[in-house]
């Protein structure tokens, strides 16, 4: 089975949208969900890698500052005249002071101006003969209780210790308290072992405004913690974290939820064995740079939707609506209203599309108005007047009133012999012969009013004296001319459905004038009159543009009026009921 994809019965604004979404739409969201993921990514890894550079970078200065101190360490380790100085039993304390003012102080004095790190340097002997000041500590039994000597000892060897301890101007100073604010090396100096008499240990101190200045980078937006071997947090930046009191397991800190660990690599030196660095930072902070990319996506993406989308939408509204506007009136030419389109000149091929369709719908009307529809109204106009005759015939020869009248004459005839009854036939007879005669749909008022005359007089003989009548003609009406049978009607309207329900009868007063150019035809009856409802029925009729079908009386008449003067008569109906009807017909004069 062939398949066939096809947008020909697909309206333009839907094709429109189509191309929209596959090709704007679509592709830019692809792009730029791609262009944000790959740049996310790159833009997170590499803030991932600084931070890593950053811990990194923390880590080799802390240790290049630890190496300086165990450097200047083991220049002390090795001096040969400082271990016969701190060894030699001196008599006089003078001897010692010359001693110390020719090398000691000088060796002293030598590092700590050149190693900004370096904090203090002082050695702790068990020498009783020599001064303990200037660097040099007596090694008393509160020293050898403190956690670094102890340590010195379980070891058992030359090799320096690195350790979190109290500096030794605030040692001195203290009431006791546990406040390890600083980090020293120190070593036992037992270089020389064929020349330890005495026991000498050998603690500098580096400056905590050092190490401060390492951890606290400006690259690295979050905590640094230094923990030792045991686990325990010996320094960090965190300000929720006492690290200078009591010891502090790294393992049991709680951290936020979205923080990131960026471990350090081991140091492989037995005194900084299985100590590391850790940073920790939050994900809102790693992923600061990668929102603020985002951002820029999403401020990229929405002008890419905005500016094609104006784009798109400018010329489609112009394609669209000019093309809705012309399908419009083309449904009006189908009803016959042939509305040009209305708007400026325009180039393109729509332009011409509306150009050539007025010019076609200028050219087809006036071709309806020439010839059809011309044609048309003709033949109209003359069907409707010789329907509009027949309908008046037969609207106006009312079978029971004949049939009562011919029995009324039949059995007055048989009673007595009168000439009333002569002349009620002879009016019957002018009924009639009017009635079949339509020769002419003009006749002069007095003839119409002869007919009106011959009506009543034919009624009043059916009631006697339950019915009156009074005629008054204008003589300057008498010979203009009016449509046949014009007003009989309103007269047989107010003989049979005003005065004949009435017990006692009543009368009718028939009035034509003539106005400047105006036929007036007025009657009055005080008959049972008519209620406000049937009143708008009759006003209806001007109104009505329907076919006469098989209606009779007023409404034919009224029709045929229209039908003939169009706007130019006017009706005019009062009635209320138990007081009469009184109506008014004005109609162009005709001579």
């Amino acid at each position: 089975m062939k398949l066939s994809l096809s947008l020909n019965n697909v309206r333009l604004r839907n094709k429109l949208l189509i191309l929209y979404i596959f090709s704007v739409f679509l592709p830019i969201v692809l792009t730029n969900v791609i262009f944000y993921n790959v740049t996310t990514d790159n833009v997170r890894n590499q803030r991932m890698k600084d931070i890593t550079r950053a811990v990194e970078q923390i880590n080799n200065e802390f240790r290049a500052e630890v190496e300086d101190a165990v450097t200047i360490s083991a220049v002390f380790y090795t001096d040969y005249n400082l271990n016969e100085i701190l060894e030699t039993d001196y008599q006089e304390p003078a001897a010692y002071v010359e001693a110390y003012d020719t090398y000691f102080r000088r060796i002293l004095n030598s590092y700590t101006p050149v190693y900004a790190s370096i904090q203090s340097i002082k050695i702790f002997v068990e020498n009783p003969t020599m001064l303990h000041s200037g660097g040099v500590g007596y090694l008393s039994n509160e020293i050898k209780q403190s956690d670094w000597y102890q340590l010195l000892k379980e070891r058992n060897n030359s090799y320096p210790i690195f350790i979190r301890t109290q500096q030794e101007d605030l040692y001195l100073k203290s009431d006791g308290a546990d406040k390890r604010n600083t980090f020293s090396i120190i070593r036992e100096m037992n270089y020389f072992e064929s020349k330890n008499k005495w026991q000498k240990y050998l603690k500098i101190d580096l400056k905590t405004s050092t190490i401060d200045q390492i951890f606290r980078n400006q690259n690295l937006q979050g905590n640094i913690y230094l923990i030792d071997d045991k686990g325990h947090v010996e320094y960090t930046t965190d300000p929720e974290v006492d690290w200078s009191g009591k010891p502090v397991s790294f393992d049991e800190l709680v951290f936020p939820k979205d923080s990131i660990q960026f471990p350090s690599t081991n140091s492989y030196v037995s005194y900084l064995e299985n100590w590391r660095i850790v940073g920790t930072i939050s994900e809102e902070e790693v992923l600061k740079d990668v929102r603020q990319s985002r951002e820029f996506v999403f401020v990229l993406a929405c002008l890419n939707f905005f500016i094609p989308t104006l784009i798109i939408l400018w010329i489609s509204r112009s394609l669209h609506e000019r093309l809705v506007r012309i399908l419009q009136h083309m449904k009006k030419v189908k009803n016959q209203n042939f509305d040009t389109i209305k708007q400026g000149e325009s180039l393109d091929e729509i332009g011409q599309l509306t150009s050539e369709f007025n010019r076609m719908t200028i050219q087809v009307k006036s071709l309806i108005d020439d010839v059809y529809i011309a044609d048309i109204q003709t033949k109209t106009l003359e069907l409707e007047r010789r329907k509009a005759q027949l309908n008046a015939l037969q609207s106006q020869i009312n079978p029971h009133f004949l049939f009562n009248a011919l029995e009324t004459i039949r059995m007055r005839s048989l009673i007595k012999d009168e000439m009333e009854t002569a002349k009620i036939i002879h009016n019957m007879a002018k009924i009639f012969r009017t009635s079949l005669t339509w020769g002419k749909d003009r006749v002069m008022v007095s003839e119409e009013i002869e007919f009106i005359l011959c009506f009543l007089e034919i009624q009043k003989y059916r009631f006697e004296d339950r019915m009156n009548y009074d005629i008054h003609i204008d003589p300057a009406a008498k010979e203009c001319m009016v449509p046949k049978m014009m007003f009989l009607p309103f007269v047989e309207n107010a003989s049979i459905h005003g005065i004949e329900p009435l017990r006692h009868g009543g009368s009718i007063q028939v009035q034509v004038e003539r106005e400047a150019d105006t036929l007036i035809f007025s009657i009055r009856d005080n008959g049972i009159g008519m209620d406000e409802q049937k009143v708008k029925q009759f006003y209806g009729y001007l109104e009505s543009d329907e076919e006469l079908g098989e209606r009779i009386g007023v409404q034919n008449v009224i029709y045929r009026l229209k039908l003939i003067y169009g706007d130019r008569f006017q009706l005019l109906i009062e009635s209320e009921p138990g007081q009469g009807t009184f109506i008014r017909v004005a109609v162009p004069v005709e001579i």
